[in-house]
């Protein structure tokens, strides 16, 4: 028996006549993330994507490591529901006798089960209720410990009947869910090496944003291995958005300059404003269309409704904020599903911790905030002489970053 995959669309097949572009999108991004695993037949028919190695000169598609193909479709958005088939003649005969060697050791280990078929060739000569009734039959005479259990089985034994045969497998499994990577646009995601922005680039491109990443650095006052940390944080996320760039930004004149030249307590929104006029000038240079930050409301003094609205008038750009209504505990708990939490508690100053002043302005008004600025004539200079010495790094799926 040679196994094969089946990806189930989600919230893309309601998207009428523009259903198509999604799709095809969805498709490349499967045949990219699958390449480096081997060849495989991908191609979609009613609202499924089928996956099937296969052979070639160098091996054959038995050898393929099909946990591997599972793990990374299971990162990939777009897809909702996973499952692992194996295929067969659409005969029923055949459909019992391959059900019984592909899931008998599965069955033999519980003590509940169900059969449910789905008949998407209608010209098959069995109806749905027939399928699951007589194939149900057939493996309960094959392990006679087993009780029938519609509501709540230990096992569900799916069977799709298709145009081109029959896929029998058990239970389907969650996907990543929301829009293909590279359907909605592009953004350039405020990576700072704490837990909340790697969550946001992976909130932002579950909607379909295709992202770069840009972090501040200000050494001495942040190290080398705060610089690595961040890589490997941008490699983590890879895995959900794929390979991208990681723009370093030598941030350290600039965030002096503030510091020495503007009020302590409006520090905090003047670099942030800062940051997002460096981010601006980047984006201007990649076809950038938004920002995305991982600020959530009240979080901290840069972070309530007058500190943000005097952030967002710095510059033009969208500034997208996944986590703005989220507290910190659900985002932690969503940066330990996603794999980058361990990663990000990891004891390396980012330069948004630097130079934080002991009481800031939580209500800060944007005409005090433009007076500062208007009193620190060489800030726009140092900010452009930044965004051009920028380092970029790029990152790359499955790369290892060590820190």
């Amino acid at each position: 028996m040679r196994e094969v995959i089946l990806a189930y669309e989600g919230e893309m097949t309601m998207k009428g006549l523009n259903k198509g572009t999604f799709e095809a999108r969805l498709l490349k991004n499967i045949r990219w993330r699958l390449a480096p695993l081997g060849k495989f037949k991908i191609h979609a028919a009613q609202s499924t994507i089928f996956i099937e190695p296969q052979s070639t000169e160098a091996g054959d598609a038995d050898a393929v490591d099909m946990d591997e193909v599972y793990r990374r479709l299971s990162k990939i958005f777009g897809i909702v529901k996973l499952s692992r088939n194996v295929t067969c003649a659409a005969d029923f005969d055949t459909i019992c006798a391959t059900a019984e060697k592909y899931l008998g050791a599965a069955l033999g280990a519980v003590k509940t089960f169900k059969v449910e078929a789905k008949r998407a060739d209608k010209r098959y000569p069995m109806t749905s209720p027939e399928i699951s009734r007589d194939l149900g039959a057939y493996l309960l005479d094959k392990h006679p410990h087993l009780r029938v259990n519609v509501h709540q089985p230990e096992l569900e034994v799916m069977v799709e009947i298709r145009d081109f045969g029959a896929y029998i497998h058990g239970p389907k499994t969650p996907g990543a869910g929301g829009l293909p990577v590279g359907t909605s646009g592009r953004a350039l995601n405020l990576l700072s090496g704490g837990i909340d922005s790697p969550v946001a680039a992976y909130c932002m491109a579950r909607r379909g944003l295709a992202l770069h990443h840009i972090h501040f650095a200000s050494p001495p006052y942040t190290s080398l291995r705060a610089k690595l940390k961040v890589q490997a944080l941008a490699r983590e996320i890879s895995e959900y958005t794929g390979n991208c760039m990681l723009f370093v930004v030598p941030y350290t004149k600039p965030q002096e300059y503030i510091r020495d030249h503007a009020p302590e307590v409006l520090f905090t929104v003047l670099m942030r404003r800062s940051m997002l006029r460096i981010a601006n000038l980047v984006a201007a240079q990649s076809e950038i269309e938004a920002v995305i930050t991982g600020e959530s409301l009240a979080q901290v003094a840069s972070q309530t409704l007058a500190a943000l609205a005097c952030t967002d008038a710095a510059q033009p750009l969208p500034v997208l904020r996944p986590l703005i209504g989220m507290d910190k505990t659900e985002i932690i708990a969503l940066s330990r599903k996603i794999g980058t939490f361990d990663t990000s508690i990891q004891p390396f100053e980012d330069c948004c911790t630097i130079f934080t002043p002991a009481h800031p302005k939580t209500r800060p008004g944007l005409a005090e905030i433009e007076a500062a600025e208007a009193a620190m004539p060489g800030l726009a200079a140092l900010e452009e002489a930044a965004a051009a010495a920028l380092e970029k790094l790029p990152i790359r799926m499955g790369d290892d970053t060590e820190f």
